[in-house]
């Protein structure tokens, strides 16, 4: 690919895209957005469908110096797939640090640098956050160019409560590790994300089963963007069987719904001062100043209550 030089305001001989006279890019206004130089462009890639890609992803890609990458094998591929020919450098978790100097480096003689990752957002459950602190601490300007998010996607098609939520991400893979930290997330009322690859997805399920409230609600979530992409949705009960059931194949997404104090019922302090409220006002009164201070579902309460009066 053949690129073209502009001259910018300070002089300096800058990369011109190939995508300018894309109809899609014309009517995004790519051309005239800014693009400062000696700045690290943080560019989230697809986590799996290559046209997930983002308009504006595509154009930093194009016009950045080089592009730096945790797997530049992998990182070509898409590249290549839009004839985009910017050189590669490699930057991943066990050079991180010292590949950090190389950028800023770059940066230093006025470049633009892309950082990706294979899949995802940089420094999200993958390397990339010690360049941007070390870039930051050189001076120089990180730009974020957003892109698919594995733990939203999930999210999104899953149909849980997920107005709150805790993105875990990867738990310890050792088993007394991974059952201390699920156990953390379990005591949490608010839903959470998990991410798994597939040759420990059966422990942590099972491990997950151990943990959870066997009617606290699961959505499993496989291959997301991709063809075989699948969601299953069960209770946690039911996660030794499913994982059981299955083959492990691809990377997973384990959504957690919000803890349903309803299903739980209320612990042994709790039923103190329930009782007791309940003997100085009417039951509806006591249910209802229950749900309140406890997030059990009022209903759940007075039928407690009745339940209570007629043993």
């Amino acid at each position: 690919m053949q690129f073209t030089s502009d001259i910018d305001e300070t002089g300096q001989r800058t990369r011109s895209s190939q995508f300018a006279a894309d109809p899609l890019m014309q009517s995004a206004q790519t051309a005239q957005q800014s693009f400062p130089q000696s700045a690290l462009y943080i560019v989230g890639l697809p986590i799996g469908n290559a046209a997930d890609i983002t308009l504006r992803a595509l154009w930093v890609l194009d016009i950045c110096d080089h592009v730096a990458c945790e797997d530049t094998r992998e990182t070509r591929k898409l590249l290549d797939r839009y004839g985009i020919s910017t050189p590669t450098i490699s930057v991943h978790e066990h050079n991180e640090r010292s590949a950090s100097q190389k950028l800023i480096d770059y940066l230093a003689k006025g470049e633009r640098i892309a950082l990706v990752t294979d899949a995802g957002t940089p420094a999200v459950s993958d390397p990339g956050a010690k360049a941007v602190q070390s870039v930051r601490e050189a001076g120089f300007r990180v730009v974020p160019v957003p892109g698919a998010s594995a733990v939203v996607t999930a999210l999104s098609a899953s149909g849980l409560d997920s107005y709150s939520f805790t993105f875990a991400g990867f738990v310890p893979p050792s088993g007394k590790a991974r059952r201390t930290a699920l156990s953390k997330l379990a005591q949490k009322e608010e839903a959470f994300v998990l991410y798994e690859a597939p040759h420990r997805i059966c422990d942590l399920l099972k491990d997950l089963a151990g943990v959870l409230h066997a009617g606290r609600r699961v959505v499993v979530a496989r291959e997301l963007t991709k063809k075989f992409e699948t969601f299953d949705a069960m209770t946690a009960s039911d996660l030794p069987d499913w994982a059981q059931a299955h083959d492990p194949r691809g990377e997973y997404a384990v959504v957690v719904d919000m803890q349903d104090k309803s299903e739980e019922g209320l612990d042994a302090k709790d039923l103190k001062w329930l009782r007791a409220i309940a003997e100085e006002m009417p039951k509806s009164r006591a249910a209802a100043l229950a749900a309140k201070v406890t997030g059990m579902k009022r209903d759940a309460i007075y039928q407690m209550l009745n339940a209570e009066d007629s043993e």
